[in-house]
């Protein structure tokens, strides 16, 4: 009885490990490659799969996922004989296991040398100053070459980046020296601008301010005239409707004369030929007065005036301070001040 339930506890077991090679469970986004005594049978898909033990062999399982792989820093030299370390990075995706396991030995190595081959060749065509601003350029020039070489690797190239590329420390000094250089200069011609712009918006508000204080002072004066215009009308409809007379008239004139002679800069007054006229109407005015006065009080008599001989000229120097001098009624010349009591003493003692 031993042997014959070791034959069956090795049958059970036999059986055991037979059933757990003959189910193959491959979990999703995933491939398996299946040989044959050694040759490519098929490929295993997601889910649950048979496959004959002892004669199937399942190689290996390959991620269809989308794979991200960083490479180190590679050092490359550019147009104008400098040497800047470049960091990739790779996203490919398996899209065929077959040929990603039988058409390339390590796929991943293989990436890794052509894209270091791929990325020298392009930067050695171009110069540092185009290599750190031609980010794009150089990522589709990559990705183009990678593409094509691994397109028959059952391997898509979707996206090559450059995480880093850096210059030698002179360098990198010196860029930073003329950055800082360019930025001052903007700055200072943004603040020269500003300050232009500021002049403008000066100027043109004093432009618009005097405009408008000149248009002001335009409308005020109008307004000022128009004033002025309907108080002389005010005044010349007030005289006619009073009926006024030469005599009036007269006396007005006489009283505004000692104003042209105020003022510290009066040396030379040159009295109007109209003074004649208006003495006249004013002297027969006091005539009248003095006689209608000589009928009241008992025949006061006025004193008789001498005549005077006119001098030459008749532009003489005044003094502000005593008033206007006499004027010739005939004549409207100006004449010596003259007290008519002296000269009545003169001519009359008694």
């Amino acid at each position: 009885m031993e042997p014959v339930l070791i034959v069956l506890v090795v049958l059970v077991v036999v059986a055991f490990i037979a059933l757990i090679k003959t189910i193959q469970v491959i979990p999703q986004a995933s491939a398996a490659i299946v040989e044959r005594f050694g040759r490519y049978t098929r490929t295993l898909n997601a889910g649950l799969n048979i496959v004959v033990p002892f004669i199937d062999r399942v190689r290996n399982r390959i991620d269809l996922r989308e794979q991200v792989v960083p490479f180190p820093p590679q050092p490359v030299i550019t147009q104008d004989n400098l040497v800047v370390n470049i960091d990739t990075v790779i996203y490919y995706q398996v899209t065929d296991p077959r040929a990603a396991t039988y058409e390339v030995a390590s796929y991943i190595q293989a990436i890794e040398q052509l894209t270091v081959t791929t990325l020298r060749n392009i930067i050695g065509s171009m110069d540092l100053e185009s290599t750190l601003t031609s980010r794009e350029v150089i990522n589709a020039g990559l990705r183009g070459v990678l593409d094509e070489a691994t397109g028959k690797w059952g391997i898509r190239v979707n996206r090559v980046e450059l995480k880093a590329i850096e210059p030698p420390t002179s360098i990198q000094d010196s860029m930073e020296k003329q950055m800082r250089a360019d930025r001052d200069k903007r700055a200072a011609i943004l603040t020269a601008e500003g300050q232009r712009q500021a002049q403008i918006l000066k100027a043109e508000g004093e432009k618009q301010a005097d405009v408008l204080r000149a248009e002001g002072e335009a409308q005020a004066a109008v307004l000022r005239a128009d004033g002025e215009a309907a108080a002389i009308r005010t005044v010349f409809e007030a005289i006619h409707d009073g009926d006024a007379d030469q005599k009036l008239l007269a006396y007005q004139y006489l009283q505004t004369l000692p104003e042209l002679a105020k003022g510290d800069s009066n040396k030379l007054w040159i009295i109007p030929s109209e003074v004649g006229d208006a003495l006249k109407g004013l002297g027969g005015a006091f005539t009248g007065l003095a006689g209608n006065g000589g009928g009241a009080n008992g025949g006061a008599v006025a004193a008789p005036s001498v005549p005077q001989t006119p001098p030459a000229a008749t532009q003489v120097p005044i003094d502000p301070a005593a008033g206007p001098r006499p004027v010739d009624v005939e004549k409207g010349a100006a004449r010596p001040r003259v007290d008519p009591a002296r000269e009545y003493r003169k001519i009359d003692p008694e």
